[in-house]
């Protein structure tokens, strides 16, 4: 990283109380010819009235969609607003700030996907008729978690287009995060104090030592989508070489150095499978976790499982990130897939982590509990359809929202409360280090 803001954006917000967001599991992504729409398959798209449970949850700022291959199917010039005419009409009333997210892990219509240009022409025309729509709204997600994105879709080959090319990878990055600034152009035309939060992933990748040379890598590409908005990428970048490398022209890199777009708040969505390891002993895992590079076979795997005393934690990551950057930072998603005790010990981990990330003179505005409603077949990222569902703050199986135990949790959060005795007593199964075996 070879620049440094210029000026510390912070808001003091380590003397503002920690805040609790709010958000519902909405993607739409691609799989072969086939959509999946996570607001359908959880019933949201039928119901407004969820939104009202919500606000019960005392929760004032909601990230949520308007997504623009539900909006705009078709044509970007024919969008159909009654969904979202409705929904942002209830949060005006409610008194929710939404920040509105425009493509979630989606790859764009059919007739404007990230694998060519359309994409970057056509978001930022959308961008701009939600802004002209909605002129009172003031936060945007215009794609979330790029970096992730690329991968899956890119490097992976998960979602459309389905490729394991790092070329393909680093032009759809590209392209997202152009989109992204130019989207964001559009929007100020509107609505000039418009705020970019912008979300990804974040951990860290450990390793055993045969392999740490890929490890050290993939820590430099974790920062990317931040790194390319808050235009960090230029010729002193650790990973500059590699862009050249598989071929993006000078020109696409300057884009973002003479188009800084730095996010008003880094979002950081985490996971308890967001810190990696990987490990070159490949004979201790099922063939089918074995893989590697060009150069050596290894395993990735989550380093809670492999080598939990590695684990950094999301105070450390928190700390990274805001001496990477000097920017406030949220917590865009805090979400775990188990048990419902486990989801509480896992929000309330996050929060008291986070406190600890502030008092250590971080600025981190909030913490999201994400996934309110549930979500569905991400147990295999969303690449088949199964029908498996881990239920949220509400379990919507039944057709209807019915509140689990972690709605009071957010509800104590969310108004102030202390919530220490609604957390289930002892440790989260991640917390637990395993004891070497000395006999």
């Amino acid at each position: 990283m070879s620049k440094q803001p210029a000026t510390t954006l912070s808001t003091n917000s380590v003397l503002q109380p920690l805040a609790l967001w709010g958000g519902i599991e909405c993607t739409v992504n691609r799989v072969g010819d086939t959509y999946q729409d996570q607001l359908v398959r959880n019933g949201h798209h039928h119901r407004d009235q969820d939104l009202f449970h919500i606000a019960q949850l005392g929760l004032k700022t909601l990230r949520y969609p308007l997504l623009w291959e539900r909006t705009a199917p078709e044509r970007v010039d024919q969008p159909d607003w009654q969904w979202a005419d409705r929904r942002l009409g209830v949060l005006q009333e409610l008194g929710i700030r939404p920040i509105i997210g425009l493509v979630h892990h989606g790859c764009g219509p059919k007739y404007a996907t990230f694998a060519g240009p359309e994409f970057e022409r056509q978001l930022p025309r959308y961008a701009r008729q939600v802004a002209e729509r909605y002129p009172w709204v003031d936060a945007y997600t215009p794609v979330n978690e790029p970096l992730t994105t690329a991968r899956f879709s890119g490097l992976n080959g998960h979602w459309y287009p389905h490729a394991n090319s790092p070329r393909v990878f680093v032009d759809i990055l590209l392209r997202q995060c152009r989109a992204t600034v130019l989207a964001m152009q559009q929007i100020r035309q509107v609505r000039p104090d418009a705020q970019l939060i912008q979300t990804d992933d974040l951990g860290q990748t450990h390793s055993s030592p045969k392999v740490n040379y890929q490890a050290e890598w993939e820590n430099h590409r974790r920062w990317l989508s931040w790194d390319l908005l808050c235009g960090y990428v230029t010729k002193q970048h650790p990973l500059w070489d590699y862009l050249r490398w598989v071929g993006i022209p000078y020109a696409e890199l300057a884009f973002f150095v003479d188009n800084p777009c730095p996010p008003s708040v880094i979002g950081i969505n985490h996971y308890i499978t967001s810190e990696r390891y990987l490990d070159e002993r490949i004979w201790q895992y099922p063939v089918h976790m074995q893989g590697g590079n060009e150069r050596d076979r290894y395993v990735d795997t989550e380093v809670v499982r492999a080598a939990p005393e590695q684990r950094v934690g999301l105070t450390g990551l928190l700390q990274q990130a805001w001496k990477r950057y000097q920017r406030p930072i949220a917590v865009t998603e805090a979400h775990l897939g188990c048990t419902v005790d486990e989801q509480m010990r896992w929000l309330w981990d996050m929060w008291q982590q986070t406190q600890q990330a502030r008092q250590a003179g971080a600025d981190i505005q909030a913490v999201t509990a994400w996934a309110l409603l549930g979500s569905f077949d991400w147990h295999c990222l969303l690449t088949r359809h199964e029908g498996y569902y881990e239920p949220g703050a509400f379990d919507v199986s039944s057709g209807h929202l019915q509140a689990t135990p972690l709605a009071e949790l957010i509800q104590c959060l969310a108004t102030g409360q202390n919530p220490a005795e609604l957390v289930p007593p002892g440790p989260g199964w991640w917390q637990i280090v395993p004891q070497p075996d000395l006999a």
